[in-house]
């Protein structure tokens, strides 16, 4: 027999603590296909898997369209044809930067749609469009520079809203105590989709020409949407798979953030919030360091270290699927830390949050003042995948601080955060010449390890994991009264009778 206030009671459900800890439900964790939420976080890991295989592939491809081509003549004469697109590092920097032009445009206007109408429908459209455009790419970019431009701007805008929509979905599927392993989860698609990518792109450049590389990754980006579609539900009261005991805990879980409906966003109080700038600052500050060698490591490695477009690929890849592998363990030992009630919830961001900061800094430092090829891709590859720690600090904050207004300071964030990718790309074309210094490039080096300094600095001062005061939900009392004499109770799924 199940008494009537444990349904509200978190300890009904197999969970030993108040903080919804060690928690089991139906199925052992191993068997994570098994629980809904799980399953969403796999497919949102396919998702930006998907996002970062379309954003990335350029980068590769531009090495292949720009460089030298050859013809061997009938007496083995070896003679030149040029380049097939004859683009130099300025202009490759407004290609390369293109797509976030529109990238920022929607972040802000992902967040709130997101956050009234449910992220699933927004971020699975986002990907979707992306991919079509980028099937269509290499028949734009052999007609006129100019529409490639175009179409990577059109892509940015339709991208621009998937970030800000996963914290949509995850305010109405993610447990307090499992954000940081949820988020990272879904996050760390972003690098394996780049680790795969880079090699991937590099190898399909060689054997089948560039243009594969759009077809392939576009047609496997529609072929997830798909998937997406038909198996991911917008909430767990509406996923017919989802297990009674499952829902119960989410639910219950969820109870101090839930909703009624309606939003209206505190704007003047975001904007003034501390937190949410530091959450802010350090995303942007992350993203410089990233953008950076996401556009610039293949040529890096091309020019100062005459690695051929084949190991360029699966070098450039290499930083990416640290950070991958790293995600996973950043996000279970971040909630362990909560958990367990060794450290609070502000301590575990600004911890993981600036420690990844600083071993980036010290990292980047390294590459710059280390010459010897191996030296630098040692560095670049830990300046890279130890960002994976601040991955649990300030990309899961958002949660922590204002969950129903989630999706719309990441919004925000990643606005800001979105103008390394703008900047960096034309900045790195300007300071590094033809034909390309290592001095050079110790610089772009040098401004990103700054940068990365800057963000810990920040962070570790303003941060905050606690809920703040103008997130707090003011629940409906007297709307709550009329529903209860109707014999109506919100976001319950079992009674006392029921159970009998």
């Amino acid at each position: 027999m199940v008494l009537a206030d444990q349904r509200k009671c978190p300890r009904s459900y197999g969970i030993n603590d108040g903080n919804f800890g060690n928690i089991e439900l139906d199925h052992p964790t191993w068997k994570f296909w098994k629980k809904r939420r799980y399953v969403v976080a796999t497919l949102a890991f396919f998702g930006f898997f998907n996002v970062y295989c379309l954003r990335v592939n350029l980068s590769i491809a531009i090495v292949a369209m720009t460089q030298e081509r050859y013809e061997i003549s009938e007496n083995g004469t070896k003679i030149s044809l040029g380049p097939e697109f004859d683009w130099n590092n300025e202009m490759q920097g407004y290609i390369l930067s293109s797509f976030f032009y529109g990238y920022i445009t929607t972040q802000l206007l992902g967040g709130y749609l997101s956050a009234k109408f449910g992220g699933k429908t927004i971020f699975g459209s986002g990907v979707a469009v992306t991919a079509a455009l980028t099937v269509i790419t290499p028949v734009l970019a052999k007609t006129n520079v100019y529409l490639l431009l175009s179409v990577r701007i059109i892509e940015g805008i339709f991208e621009g809203v998937t970030y800000p929509c996963i914290h949509a979905v995850w305010a109405k599927w993610a447990p307090p105590l499992e954000r940081s392993r949820l988020a990272t989860i879904a996050f760390s698609g972003s690098y394996a989709g780049t680790v795969v990518a880079m090699p991937a792109c590099a190898y399909l450049a060689e054997a089948f020409g560039w243009p594969s590389i759009f077809y392939v990754f576009g047609i496997i980006g529609l072929i997830w949407y798909v998937l997406w579609t038909m198996i991911v539900a917008d909430s767990p009261e509406s996923d017919k798979k989802i297990s009674k005991n499952e829902l119960d805990y989410i639910l219950s879980s969820l109870e101090s953030s839930k909703s009624d409906g309606t939003l209206s966003i505190p704007w003047k109080k975001i904007l003034m919030s501390a937190p949410v700038w530091a959450i802010v600052i350090s995303h942007f500050s992350e993203n410089w360091g990233f953008y950076t060698l996401l556009t610039q490591l293949p040529k890096y490695l091309k020019d100062i270290h005459d690695y051929d477009l084949g190991k360029s690929g699966f070098l450039s890849g290499l930083p990416y699927l640290v950070m991958a592998i790293m995600m996973q363990f950043s996000g279970q030992w971040a909630d362990w830390f909560r958990v367990k009630g060794i450290l609070t919830t502000t301590q575990v961001r600004k911890i993981f949050n600036c420690s990844g900061f600083i071993a980036q800094t010290i990292f980047m430092m390294g590459a710059a003042f280390w010459s010897d090829k191996i030296g630098t891709v040692f560095c670049l590859t830990l300046a890279v995948g130890l960002g994976a720690f601040a991955w649990a600090g300030f990309s899961v904050n958002h949660l922590d601080i204002a969950p129903q207004y989630a999706s719309v300071l990441m919004g925000l964030g990643n606005t800001i955060a979105t103008l390394p990718g703008i900047i960096s790309p034309i900045l790195s074309g300007f300071i590094v010449s033809k034909p390309p210094q290592i001095s050079e490039w110790q610089i772009v080096f040098y401004l990103s390890a700054g940068i990365y300094l800057f963000g810990a600095v920040v962070y570790g001062t303003f941060a905050s994991g606690e809920l703040q005061p103008w997130a707090i939900v003011k629940i409906d009392t007297e709307r709550e009264k009329s529903d209860e004499k109707k014999g109506i109770e919100n976001r319950t799924f079992t009674t006392a009778d029921e159970e009998l």
